[in-house]
């Protein structure tokens, strides 16, 4: 599931080609991935303008100069594309939206969804979501005060929307090997030194994995070479068996609230 570097390295390269386009068609082949029947939807998408594309954890947001929003969650498997019908991926598309002879094209949503909302309806969506952990305003301190009193895992306490907006299970790892911590490691457990390492190791690999395009494969556009270069820099995560790029030993992968975990035994602790 694309996490907060992936959405942001869409948010960036969809901000530079669409802002300030109009919408000149509308075309949806699965109802589900859309909350009104095809022809609301398509009615009220028609001649409009994207005037902003914002994030927000793992959604992106297209804001319509009819006050109104667009609001993408991708899900597992989820991608996007824009280009033109000659370059286009020969995949499976539910949902395109037409800029003239560019499209946006909406890959894979069989869990994600694209929904048409007001902005009320956009702040009750958002209202349980944790802070930005890449905003300038999220301090060592706020996060100090945010773990204080918090138990459990710490894997599980990272991939919490309601904690921190936008880690996944990716990332999580990626983090927790930065920090020299175990993902199974208890948070009350964790000696407030740690705690800011693990702070400042969140900001760090987020920010490496903008850096490097974040992990999703398939090029956002033609002759798009940043997307998906994150691969190619994993510390640990899809590394099992292979050497700790810290100290050698072998990444192990384990189970970890149901979701598969990658870690280095020797040098997390």
């Amino acid at each position: 599931m694309p996490e907060l570097p992936e959405m942001e390295n869409y948010r960036r390269i969809l901000s530079e080609q669409l802002l300030g386009k109009t919408v000149s068609n509308v075309l949806v082949t699965r109802e589900k991935s859309i909350n009104l029947s095809v022809e609301q939807f398509t009615n009220l998408l028609k001649g409009r303008t994207i005037i902003a594309i914002e994030r927000r954890g793992k959604y992106l947001i297209f804001q319509l100069d009819s006050g109104n929003s667009l609001l993408l969650h991708l899900m597992l498997g989820g991608l996007m594309y824009i280009g033109t019908e000659q370059d286009v991926p020969k995949r499976t598309k539910q949902i395109t939206l037409s800029f003239g002879e560019k499209h946006l094209y909406f890959i894979g949503l069989r869990l994600g969804y694209l929904h048409h909302l007001s902005s009320d309806q956009l702040s009750a969506r958002f209202s349980e979501l944790g802070p930005e952990p890449l905003e300038s305003h999220f301090t060592a301190d706020e996060f100090l005060k945010m773990v204080e009193k918090k138990k459990g895992m710490l894997k599980t306490m990272l991939i919490n929307q309601k904690f921190l907006a936008g880690i996944g299970n990716l990332y999580s790892d990626e983090i927790c090997f930065d920090a020299k911590l175990l993902p199974k490691s208890q948070v009350n457990e964790i000696t407030v030194q740690d705690k800011i390492q693990l702070f400042h190791s969140i900001k760090q690999v987020l920010q490496r994995g903008l850096q490097y395009g974040g992990y999703i494969e398939m090029p956002v556009y033609q002759n798009d070479q940043l997307t998906g270069r994150y691969n190619e820099h994993c510390y640990v995560y899809g590394r099992e068996g292979e050497p700790c790029l810290r100290c050698g030993t072998m990444i192990k992968k384990e189970e970890i609230s149901s979701r598969k975990s990658f870690y280095c035994p020797a040098c997390q602790k």
